[in-house]
């Protein structure tokens, strides 16, 4: 099981105001050092994320989507009244106290619902292009990002830079189902993301969860941590910790009539004495419904010529 949050081994990275990149000066010191070094701001931007008020962010007039689900971001917000804001949003650098969003709408929302006055975000300058991928990349390299650190920079990259699965895999040098696996990590509930960001989880156990139903994932995170499962032991609940299949239900016994299974035979034998012969087969099947068939066999043409002339009689 990994390490929890305070041991010697563990990190936690914590975004800061603005004012911790550009100094007291803030997004006004920013405006000079774009001027001054446009590629070190970018990359130091890729670096980190930074706690902005809500009331300098503003929604993208350009976003398409404008409706919401009031339930949903309900939710959403209760889960962050209770574990935080997981994945950072995006937004872009306009002037001094004012950014745009360019991806987290929901969150943003969500955590207005929430009664939050500051929420952490990436920021983005215009015609930064070529160096937010250059720079992205580069912090990707780092040793010390943590499981969904990694996978928001995938993130980032595919999103923000319009990289497919292939060039993305290509530019950091890694598999495609291992870009795969990561982005799974955002996709997971986010009491898991949680675990996992403050290492209740490693990996290992996160990659076991995303493969059960999302309304199980909270409960099951429990089950892991409560028993203190291994990855290998999580992987082997995981293939059985699934939402119950129904069965096909049985198909109802044929009542048996006495009477009738007496007569069953009888029948039989009246069809083959009809017929004039006990080398043709025939066979009654009846259903409980009422309805049925009844088949009559033969081996040869002499026989099916033998059938017709009995019909026809």
């Amino acid at each position: 099981m990994a390490k929890k949050l305070g041991s010697k081994s563990s990190k936690l990275q914590i975004g800061e105001g603005i004012e911790a990149l550009f100094g007291s000066g803030g997004s006004k010191n920013m405006d000079e050092a774009i001027a001054a070094n446009p590629e070190r701001v970018v990359r130091e931007l890729a670096k980190h994320f930074a706690m902005i008020p809500l009331a300098e962010i503003e929604r993208n007039p350009d976003q398409p989507r404008y409706d919401f689900d009031p339930e949903a971001l309900k939710e959403l917000s209760d889960s962050i009244v209770v574990h935080g804001i997981i994945q950072p949003l995006t937004v872009r650098y306009l002037e001094p106290k004012r950014y745009q969003i360019i991806s987290g709408e929901r969150r943003w929302r969500a955590s207005k619902l929430a009664g939050l006055t500051e929420v952490p975000a990436y920021i983005r300058v215009a015609n930064d292009q070529t160096l937010l991928e250059m720079a992205i990349i580069e912090n990707i390299q780092r040793e010390d990002l943590n499981p969904l650190e990694i996978a928001s920079s995938y993130n980032r990259l595919k999103q923000e830079c319009q990289l497919t699965d292939e060039n993305l895999a290509e530019r950091v040098g890694k598999k495609r189902a291992t870009i795969t696996n990561y982005l799974r990590l955002l996709n997971l509930h986010i009491a898991v993301q949680d675990a996992l960001k403050k290492e209740d989880i490693s990996m290992g156990h996160a990659k076991a969860i995303a493969g059960i139903d999302l309304l199980l994932q909270e409960e099951f995170l429990k089950a892991i941590i409560a028993k203190n499962w291994s990855v290998r032991q999580t992987e082997a609940q995981a293939k059985t910790y699934q939402a119950p299949k129904k069965a096909a239900a049985p198909k109802p016994p044929v009542p048996v009539d006495d009477k009738y299974s007496s007569e069953y035979a009888k029948i039989i034998q009246d069809f083959k004495a009809f017929f004039g012969t006990g080398k043709i087969r025939v066979q009654i099947d009846d259903k409980a419904t009422g309805k049925g068939q009844v088949v009559i066999q033969f081996d040869n043409h002499d026989q099916l010529t033998e059938l017709f002339k009995c019909v026809e009689q």
